[in-house]
């Protein structure tokens, strides 16, 4: 199953000295997971371009649902063989970025 693990910008409240630690720690966990072989992708939203919503004609306007105005922050996808394993890996990133993280499993689909 693949897994979603992330937290929002503002979870991320650290001191501004201890930032190059919290990110090479984060990056640390990041690259076990690479050599684990359960890493899909990961990544932080840019929040200085903003979300656009698209419509079907491919027309694009500057805002977004309600429900993810508020959409900010790091994750990761991970691919993992239970529930446990990806807590695991969660509170790993947890202690790397310094704030707690939200796990969300995926719908298995056998397209995707």
């Amino acid at each position: 199953m693949k897994y979603l693990i992330s937290f929002p910008a503002p979870a991320m409240d650290i001191a501004a000295d201890e930032l190059a630690a919290a990110s090479a720690d984060s990056h640390a966990v990041i690259r076990a997971a690479k050599q684990a072989g359960v890493y899909v992708f990961a990544g932080g939203l840019n929040e200085e371009t903003g979300a656009l919503m698209v419509a079907a004609d491919g027309s694009a306007t500057r805002q977004t649902y309600p429900q993810t105005r508020e959409f900010s922050g790091g994750f990761c996808v991970l691919e993992l063989p239970s529930r446990e394993a990806a807590v695991e890996w969660a509170a790993k990133l947890a202690q790397a970025c310094r704030c707690s993280q939200e796990l969300r499993e995926f719908h298995h689909d056998a397209e995707s």
